[in-house]
């Protein structure tokens, strides 16, 4: 079981305060560090000092660690043109020496996009787009060097690039795709993830969700057993039930409400819990979303006492 550590920055982080938390995460052990891609705050966060950009911020962490995955959940593709974006990936995975995952989504919070005069196109244009986008990025970087890469669609052109640079991973980053659409998701999903992930979702729905990916994949020939299946929740771990409701307070959740949602309790409840969503939906990675990120010392307590009991 891979834990991964997952931030949202928008809701108050600087570069200074993500790169202390990706140095202690790459320190403690884990497998990675993944960001959000958001411009504004949610809920009643101030934001402060304000937002900073996923892959700049990825970049600069890239040349600051040595050995974790770097990656989005989920870059939006609503916030940059595949091309220019295919290069930004490739441009941080070589920076890095081959470490970037590149989840990928088709953005949705409108409040940001008006913040910052970024169009939000309705549903089914918006997911039309992030098809296109998901095999013109994808394509570029499996370009071989020397040829070059043409698509015509219905919102994006492009017509003999070079698709370069080429990602330090070959042929290409892992992709990851998630959400709770029926349809069209999954069929997404097993074209071109290599990992599905669920964020913030009950074991039922994950475990439904995980099946219709499965049976898409089967549909087009694909072994499902290669996309890997992960979720993300929320973490408020402690060593006495006074530490986990002092780590649930700060960050404006209940703890009864924290324990059925997320991963709270003892290190022990934790562990049987992880335990319960293997089983219910076979999940093999968990990212663990860190909302305080002052609180290095939850980070070290969960890579001390859960993360060994894993293996």
């Amino acid at each position: 079981m891979d834990l991964r550590i997952f931030t949202e920055p928008q809701q108050g982080a600087s570069y200074d305060d993500l790169l202390r938390v990706a140095k202690a995460t790459e320190a403690a052990g884990y497998d990675a560090f993944f960001r959000s891609d958001h411009y504004l705050k949610m809920g009643s966060a101030d934001g402060l000092p304000g937002p900073t950009d996923a892959w700049i911020t990825l970049a600069g962490l890239a040349r600051e660690t040595s050995r974790i995955r770097l990656g989005t959940l989920v870059t939006a593709a609503t916030f940059r043109h595949p091309g220019p974006l295919a290069i930004s990936v490739a441009q941080v995975d070589q920076m890095s020496g081959g470490r970037v995952e590149f989840g990928f989504g088709s953005g949705w919070y409108d409040a940001e996009h008006e913040a910052y005069g970024l169009t939000l196109p309705p549903m089914k244009e918006r997911f039309d787009r992030y098809a296109e986008q998901l095999e013109i990025v994808t394509g570029l970087w499996k370009t071989p060097v020397g040829s070059t890469y043409s698509f015509s669609g219905r919102h994006y052109t492009l017509t003999d690039s070079p698709g370069l640079p080429k990602p330090a991973q070959s042929p290409a980053p892992p992709v990851i795709i998630g959400g709770s659409g029926k349809k069209r998701t999954p069929a997404l999903a097993a074209r071109f993830a290599d990992e599905f992930n669920l964020p913030f979702a009950d074991q039922d729905t994950a475990a439904a969700q995980f099946a219709r990916v499965e049976a898409a994949a089967q549909e087009i020939g694909r072994d499902p057993k290669e996309i890997l299946r992960s979720v993300a929740l929320v973490v408020g771990v402690g060593r006495s039930d006074e530490e986990v409701a002092r780590r649930a307070s700060v960050i404006g959740r209940e703890v009864d409400e924290l324990r059925a949602n997320g991963l709270a309790g003892s290190p022990a409840e934790v562990v049987d819990r992880i335990g319960q969503w293997r089983e219910k939906t076979g999940i093999t990675r968990v990212y663990l979303q860190l909302l305080d990120l002052s609180d290095l010392d939850q980070l070290d307590l969960i890579a001390a006492e859960v993360a060994p009991q894993l293996d």
